[in-house]
């Protein structure tokens, strides 16, 4: 007798070595893989070699399947196969939609499991070196999407553009512009952002200015999804920045953190 039993795996950030033990350990035992856009295609790897991997995209402009679709394929084969893992990238619970799948598979009377990933939003900052707070600069930090389902801008972005806090956007690209212009309207117009696109991964690339010039400045970079989009202090301690501001500045760390020059 078949026991379907669903997981819901994060794949984390884009490098396959940044997936935890459990997830690994998920994959193996697994008997049938439903993988996203943005999971890394390596961590199929950790399968086993009889396993059924299926691709279901969910990336910005790139929907193999929708989301009711997902989620009747996914109870379909937990109960034909057993065992299913659903690789999403980054965290579940992160803009993952994870939260329908489990209703889903829960009104289908499957047991559902999560295993958290660690997400974009936490490990691209870190694998720059940017810290997303930092004493006496930064003591909180918000983590937003730039659109809500209607493809409109979220109303958070008002909200986060009026605080103190490092505020980190994902699925912006296309609203990177009018995005900026809120963060100018709030008083904000030279304060440091960075994007990295594809973070940790061998295809990153990283573009930083201020939210006066970074749109001009991403476009001619030819910045595209998927990227998050950092605003806030915290990006002039990353390490190009600093040798850059050092170079015109020997007191900059004085300056700009209130901390004395030792």
């Amino acid at each position: 007798m078949i026991l379907p039993r669903i997981q819901l795996v994060g794949a984390g950030p884009g490098d396959p070595e940044l997936i935890t033990l459990k997830a690994v350990k998920a994959l193996a035992n697994a008997r049938v893989i439903l993988y996203d856009a943005l999971a890394n295609t390596d961590l199929l790897n950790h399968c086993r070699t009889d396993s059924i991997k299926i691709f279901v995209g969910k990336r910005y402009g790139c929907h193999a399947l929708s989301q009711q679709e997902i989620n009747q394929l996914m109870i379909e084969q937990a109960r034909e196969h057993g065992t299913l893992v659903r690789l999403k990238g980054g965290d579940p619970f992160v803009f993952g939609r994870a939260q329908e799948e489990i209703e889903a598979a829960r009104q289908a009377g499957i047991p559902v499991e999560v295993i958290p990933g660690i997400s974009s939003a936490l490990a691209v900052p870190a694998s720059k070196m940017i810290p997303l707070t930092c004493r006496g600069i930064s003591e909180s930090f918000w983590v937003t999407t730039g659109t809500t389902r209607s493809g409109e801008i979220s109303t958070d972005i008002q909200m986060a553009a009026r605080s103190t806090a490092t505020v980190v956007i994902l699925m912006a690209m296309s609203k990177l512009e009018a995005i900026m212009d809120i963060f100018a309207a709030n008083g904000k117009a030279s304060t440091p952002v960075a994007i990295i696109q594809e973070g940790t991964t061998n295809k990153e690339k990283i573009v930083t200015g201020t939210v006066r010039d970074i749109a001009f400045k991403a476009a001619h970079a030819n910045m595209q999804n998927p990227a998050i989009i950092l605003v806030g202090e915290v990006v002039n301690l990353q390490p190009s920045t600093v040798v850059a501001k050092l170079a015109e500045n020997p007191y900059f760390y004085m300056d700009e953190n209130k901390q004395e020059r030792m």
